[in-house]
């Protein structure tokens, strides 16, 4: 089997959530992506492409939903949360990988 094949079939048997998952890392790995301090992604270099800037956006989005059922859960507000999944984010965070600080992006 050659092994584009072989690369199709794992994806394929991995499902979306682990592709996007790993293209997310990878993205971390290349600089392009950071965790901000409210708990969502955001862009390290203003010239990101357009499929970086897609990936930002599905991620976020998918964490606001899963922050919202959080503080409805809970009784809390929803910047509360945030708060609180930035702050675990950044401390998950890989070393190398980009963080934001109160004075902007630094690597880890």
């Amino acid at each position: 089997m050659s092994e584009i094949l072989k690369l199709i079939l794992i994806l394929a048997l991995l499902g979306p959530a682990s592709a996007l998952a790993a293209d997310l890392q990878q993205a971390k790995n290349n600089g392009l992506v950071g965790e901000k301090l409210n708990g969502y992604l955001g862009l390290v270099p203003a010239d990101a492409s357009a499929e970086v800037r897609a990936l930002i956006t599905d991620v976020n989005t998918k964490r606001k939903a899963k922050y919202q059922s959080i503080a409805a859960q809970n009784n809390a507000g929803l910047k509360t949360v945030e708060l609180l999944a930035g702050k675990k984010a950044i401390e998950k965070t890989r070393p190398g990988n980009y963080i934001q600080s109160a004075t902007g992006w630094k690597k880890k």
